[in-house]
């Protein structure tokens, strides 16, 4: 499971080696200055204090002084240019993590949580980039503890053993630390990832939480997902905090013997008390590289748990592609389509498992399905509750495979048509109605933020919704609220009308475009509907007779198929079921 993760970040950060090898070679410089002062700290002492030499003093002084500066400068480069790789790698996976869930088919989006999904692109990118940038410590500690080791040897043999005795435990405790805390940072980041999903659906849908004044509810839950975390944490660390003293105190061990045995060969007069300065110095550089491995294990683990939990998601493949050699749809042609027995799922594996859980999940939402709308003309799917009605509409922009059957616009079959090019040629104006937290002008120009603000005007006013904007503050440039909640649902779905108009799409759907309109602007709305269909393949999903009576055709539909079709009077004349279905929805108004 851990493979995953490493090779990720090792993949980053070879992409950007170049940068890091600068950071690497920084480092290596800090490293040499670093081993040079003890030694020029033994000078000033022996040669300078010692010698009573005035002008030693000095130089040597100087010289700790220039070699000091020089640290300090290339330990800053080093710092900067491992903060700069760092970074670069958290913003190329938070760009391919963003564009991945963009490409994502509609199926993953409807299965998995957005707080989740949240979580991975902020808080896991957060301790990824937080390990990399340990990377050039790391290694020019792994330098100068080399590097120190070797000058301790060449000073004093004796003294450098009874510093370096307790080094063989470091890595022992460090491998079991790194079993332990592994898990526990897992766990860790996965209920952080909960907590998320929690905090996300409550401000998404806090109207409803407010209309039903379930607040404390969604307190409890919070408080029981921060109950988890709050465990999690404390496990990570619990097990820090028992593995790091442990760490920490190792090397002080090491240094107490070198000043013990080193003092008394000062006092002895076997070596110079600047020797043993020196070398009290240098066992001092090893403390920080012998201490570091704790602090790096622990963030690596959080790093690597993170990292796979991003992997999961750049590893999850679309269902929904591009074909090997894409068609174009024909620019002359006017959008027909035709649904040729047509079976679908929204389960899909549910389905190629041959059934099993639920029965009910198991059953076709269509089911041998066939419909063909001629190019220009318009159409009304209406039918009860559950019958397939916005299924038709997402399945002609691919939202979605079928499991069986064909859909043919233009006489293409959409699997053999990029996706850009299908859905730029489908406008969809859906029930729900989602708009951006920017201007008017950029919500209705969403399919072209270029567009002129003349063809913006033009939309809006067949959408109906032009005199509305010219009324607010800023007119055009007025920034809606998030989701557009400010609005009301006709004026937002208005809106989403403009935009559908601006796109010009081939084929128009309206998935219930109406349902949110005040009945006393709803001939103004069907007005200018009934004008953007002209000449326009127009797919109607509706349930208001008056908005039905606006297609030429209608397909009644039940249980995933078409059971009748032809005129709106047509059907009220000859189908009973259709005309109780609409009766029985005059009646609950």
């Amino acid at each position: 499971m851990e493979r995953g993760g490493w090779a990720l970040i090792f993949w980053q950060i070879r992409a950007r080696k170049w940068i890091m090898i600068l950071a690497i070679v920084s480092g290596i410089c800090w490293m040499s200055a670093a081993v040079s002062v003890p030694l020029l700290v033994q000078g000033a002492i022996d040669r300078g204090i010692l010698g009573h030499h005035q002008g030693a003093l000095v130089k040597w002084t100087m010289a700790i002084l220039a070699v000091g500066l020089a640290q300090g400068a290339f330990v800053g480069l080093r710092r900067y240019l491992a903060f700069l790789v760092s970074y670069k790698v958290e913003a190329d996976l938070r760009n391919r993590l963003f564009g991945h869930l963009q490409r994502l088919h509609f199926a993953f989006h409807d299965r998995t949580q957005t707080g989740q999904l949240m979580s991975r692109a902020a808080s896991d990118l957060t301790q990824i980039q937080n390990f990399v940038v340990l990377i050039p410590l790391t290694l020019a500690n792994i330098l100068i503890l080399v590097s120190v080791v070797s000058v301790l040897f060449i000073e004093n043999w004796f003294l450098a053993i009874l510093a370096l005795m307790v080094l063989p435990l470091i890595p022992i405790l460090a491998r079991r630390f790194s079993g332990r805390v592994f898990p526990a940072s897992l766990s860790l980041q996965r209920e952080l990832g909960h907590l998320a999903e929690i905090v996300e659906e409550t401000l998404s849908g806090i109207r409803v939480i407010k209309g039903f004044g379930t607040e404390n509810l969604q307190d409890a839950k919070l408080r029981g997902s921060s109950q988890k975390v709050y465990q999690s944490a404390l496990e990570a660390g619990r097990i820090r905090a028992f593995f790091t003293p442990l760490l920490t105190f190792l090397p002080i061990i090491g240094l107490v013997l070198v000043v013990y045995a080193g003092g008394h060969e000062v006092l002895n007069g076997t070596i110079l008390l600047g020797q043993l300065t020196a070398f009290l110095l240098y066992v001092n550089l090893l403390v920080a590289p012998l201490q570091l491995p704790a602090w790096v294990i622990g963030q690596g683990q959080r790093a690597v748990a993170s990292a796979q939990r991003v992997m999961e998601l750049l590893r999850t493949d679309s269902m929904i592609v591009d074909p090997p050699n894409p068609q174009r749809l024909p620019r002359e042609s006017a959008g027909e389509i035709e649904f040729s027995g047509v079976t679908f799922f929204y389960d899909r594996e549910l389905a190629r498992n041959g059934g099993g859980g639920h029965q009910e999940s198991s059953k076709p939402v269509l089911d041998n399905f066939n419909l063909r709308v001629e190019a220009g003309s318009s159409i009304a799917l209406v039918g009860p509750t559950g019958c397939g009605k916005s299924t038709v509409a997402r399945l002609i922009s691919r939202f979605y495979d079928v499991a069986s059957g064909t859909i043919t616009i233009d006489g293409l079959d959409i699997t053999q048509v990029a996706l850009k090019d299908l859905r730029s040629s489908v406008g969809i104006v859906f029930e729900d109605t989602f708009l951006f937290s920017d201007t008017v002008r950029a919500n209705i120009a969403f399919a072209d933020p270029r567009a002129p603000l003349d063809l913006v005007i033009s939309a809006a006013s067949q959408a109906g919704i032009d005199e509305f904007i010219r009324s607010l503050d800023d007119g055009y440039d007025t920034v809606i609220g998030e989701r557009g909640f400010s609005l009301s649902g006709g004026q937002r779905q208005r809106l989403a009308l403009a935009r559908a108009i601006l796109s010009n799409p081939r084929i128009l759907i309206l998935d219930d475009a109406t349902s949110a309109v005040d009945p006393s602007k709803e001939q103004e709305i069907l007005r200018a509907m009934s004008q953007v269909m002209e000449g326009r393949t127009t797919i109607i999903i509706a349930h208001r007779p008056s908005t039905i009576a606006l297609a030429e055709q209608v397909a009644f539909m039940d249980k995933g198929r078409v059971l009748a079709q032809g005129t709106h009077q047509q059907l009220l004349e000859d189908v009973a079921q259709y005309r109780d279905l609409l009766i029985s929805r005059v009646e609950t108004k």
